[in-house]
């Protein structure tokens, strides 16, 4: 599978069923090439303009299941945040 096509779907919390948007970015190890977490950012300050407080980092252990259309993760969402800039 390609980022193109993992970017392309949607992010959902099994715990909160919520969905947390789509992935922008993933976290990559260079010594040995793993995917370490998906990067989904948070919402928008303002109506989801003028950038972002937070980016959800969601670790490659805490996803379920990847199907078709959307990626399930089983995460705490707080523990999940990273603060942008």
């Amino acid at each position: 599978m390609r980022l193109y096509d993992l970017k392309q779907k949607e992010v959902i919390n099994i715990q909160t069923c919520r969905s947390l948007g789509c992935i922008s970015d993933l976290d990559i190890d260079c010594k040995n090439g793993c995917i370490l977490a998906l990067i989904v950012p948070g919402p928008g300050k303002l109506c989801w303009f003028f950038g972002r407080d937070f980016e959800y980092f969601i670790p490659w252990r805490c996803i379920v299941q990847i199907g078709t259309d959307i990626i399930l993760v089983d995460i705490n969402e707080e523990e999940c945040r990273k603060k942008c800039g």
